[in-house]
């Protein structure tokens, strides 16, 4: 017997050295998901963010938003609210960044001033919303680290299920966990851990549209709070590809003039 298995080892050495840790597992799937979609240049939306309280009451904004991508680093992201009265005229602005701090700034009208988000401040709340600062920056790979802990079928769709882990030590969270569908590598639904390791929020993405034959987008997303029972929605509509944007229209002097 001795003599079968050091006959039998040696051939098994390979295969064991290529087996994944559940990190690897987990960095290459978002490795991938990341690299399905990269190249879609620049992109203009329209949203309708819809904040509802716990009692149910609800409250309408209406958002113009504009993402550059560029090359070697984060996206630009330039967010404008036109409705209602009392927020038209704020501006959102946000460089992301794979390493390092994210570069966000705001315009507020009334003040007629550019405020600069502190990366401390990154948890807070963006607009009164059940989204925070960091969740609408753009999920570089180099943010995160992971750990790929399984498959489940989600909303009929076989998913990936990773645990990722923010670099930053300003993050609001301790870990997020994010289910990926194994077809089209989208983010179907994330689970958001608070500081105390509790879990704060989940955000669902629905209503999937394939643009350019290669980059998706959900035309849906609700993030639910499930401390205050408050939650956000935003619909997504008229999504443009390559309309010719570049970094002067996402220079943040030019916040108080953007329309």
């Amino acid at each position: 017997m001795r003599k079968i298995w050091l006959l039998i080892l040696p051939s098994l050495i390979p295969l064991c050295s290529l087996a994944q840790t559940p990190e690897e597992r987990g960095l290459e799937i978002a490795v991938e998901a990341d690299r399905r979609d990269q190249g879609f240049q620049d992109s203009r939306a329209d949203m309708l963010m819809t904040l509802r309280n716990k009692q149910g009451d609800e409250s309408i904004r209406y958002v113009r938003v504009r993402t550059l991508e560029v090359e070697g680093d984060g996206d630009k992201s330039l967010s404008i609210f036109d409705k209602p009265r009392d927020v038209k005229g704020t501006a959102f602005l946000s460089f992301s960044h794979p390493t390092g701090i994210d570069d966000q700034w705001l315009y507020l009208p009334a003040l007629k001033r550019v405020k600069r988000i502190s990366s401390k401040n990154k948890s807070g709340p963006f607009m009164g919303s059940e989204f925070a600062y960091e969740d609408i920056s753009s999920n570089e790979v180099e943010k995160y680290t992971y750990r790929y802990t399984g498959d489940e079928v989600y909303d009929g769709q076989d998913s990936f299920i990773l645990e990722r882990y923010p670099v930053d030590k300003n993050s609001g969270y301790t870990r997020q966990v994010v289910w990926i569908d194994k077809a089209e590598y989208r983010v179907l639904k994330i689970e958001y851990y608070d500081r105390k390791d509790a879990l704060l929020k989940t955000l669902t993405n629905h209503d999937f549209k394939q643009y350019l034959e290669q980059y998706w987008r959900a035309h849906r997303m609700d993030m639910l709070n499930h401390q205050t029972g408050k939650s956000t929605r935003l619909d997504w509509t008229n999504y443009r590809f390559r309309t010719g944007l570049t970094d002067r229209d996402f220079d943040k002097n030019t916040l108080k003039r953007s329309r």
